[in-house]
């Protein structure tokens, strides 16, 4: 086992292993782009539906069991339905990815909205807002938190599941993984999977520091009486 460790951290600290196309470097560029990317698209298509739902407590039965339903879905298997319908591509690897984000952002997102207490809402509405002014003046501040932890999980799902680009013969810090071991090749699925975990980690603390952020920069929301 330290003789392990220690291969390891030659492997980790190797100039050569973070140089030249299949380095460390372009591998992490390359994760991050497909997580990122992935994250982004699954935020766009399911915090309106969240939001939406949240905000006129229609379809909430439908979305959350859609939900629940993508959840379930085996990614790999997923990617390779797209995979056998669309050819050698980097669409069945975004979609497996998108439909892995989007269940735990919608759920997130009307969880966040379905606990802004009610007296809060009509006492907006009694100051004369109209139905969007609630929506983004008041419902969506207090949800926030809860938003930000879906966005949070989502990201840090996608970034552990994107090593599949790896599995239709893509990039991304997956190719030490799959061939590590292909090759039996320990220390390479290892450092492989060392890696994922810090990109997850580092993505998920720069997420909280823009929740931070906003908290800090946001007045604390007052109780009209």
């Amino acid at each position: 086992m330290l003789e392990l460790l220690k291969n390891l951290g030659r492997w980790l600290t190797s100039g050569a292993q973070w140089s030249g196309p299949d380095g460390i470097t372009t591998r992490l560029l390359e994760h991050l782009q497909y997580s990122v990317l992935a994250t982004v698209v699954a935020a766009l298509i399911a915090l309106p539906v969240g939001l939406l739902i949240g905000h006129t407590g229609r379809g909430a039965f439908l979305a959350i069991n859609l939900s629940g339903f993508g959840r379930a879905l085996p990614t790999v298997g997923l990617v390779t339905l797209v995979f056998l319908a669309s050819g050698l591509s980097m669409w069945p690897v975004y979609i497996s990815l998108v439909a892995l984000a989007v269940p735990v952002i919608v759920t997130n997102t009307y969880a966040g909205m379905a606990a802004v207490d009610p007296e809060v809402r009509d006492a907006a509405r009694g100051q004369g807002m109209r139905r969007h002014q609630v929506l983004l003046q008041v419902e969506l501040p207090l949800a926030l938190p809860l938003i930000m932890t879906g966005l949070r999980l989502a990201c840090t799902q996608v970034v552990a599941t994107a090593t599949i680009a790896a599995y239709v013969s893509f990039g991304g810090l997956g190719r030490y993984v799959f061939d590590g071991l292909a090759q039996r090749d320990l220390v390479q699925v290892l450092g492989g999977a060392v890696l994922v975990a810090v990109l997850a980690i580092a993505l998920d603390l720069a997420l909280a520091s823009v929740q931070r952020l906003l908290f800090r920069n946001r007045p604390a929301p007052s109780r009209a009486r």
